[in-house]
């Protein structure tokens, strides 16, 4: 009978080596990821302040509305945009053509 090899082949030894590394960078990676996750987005997530009223012209009927740092936009019906203030002021007025 033949005796069975001790050990792994020479080169077998350094890929074993490089798959423990490589398994140890990837675990540290994906700890990192849910550690920024976890820490980040809750800070990345605050809504904008939003005006505590905001007083359309009359007869204005609002159609859309967007939030922005510092301002807060009324798309009318009429193709116009009214940009207010975070006190709720009319800032500017555009008309879309």
């Amino acid at each position: 009978m033949t005796d069975a090899p001790q050990g792994l082949p020479p080169g077998l030894g350094f890929l074993k080596a490089l798959v423990t590394i490589l398994t140890m960078v990837l675990i540290g990676g994906l700890i990192t990821v849910i550690w920024l996750l976890v820490t980040q987005v809750p800070k990345m997530a605050a809504a904008p302040a939003l005006p505590a009223a905001i007083r359309l012209p009359d007869g204005v009927v609002p159609q859309a509305v967007t939030l922005g740092r510092g301002w807060t936009a009324v798309v009318t019906e009429d193709n116009r945009i009214l940009i207010f203030g975070t006190d709720g002021a009319l800032r500017q007025e555009v008309e879309v053509q």
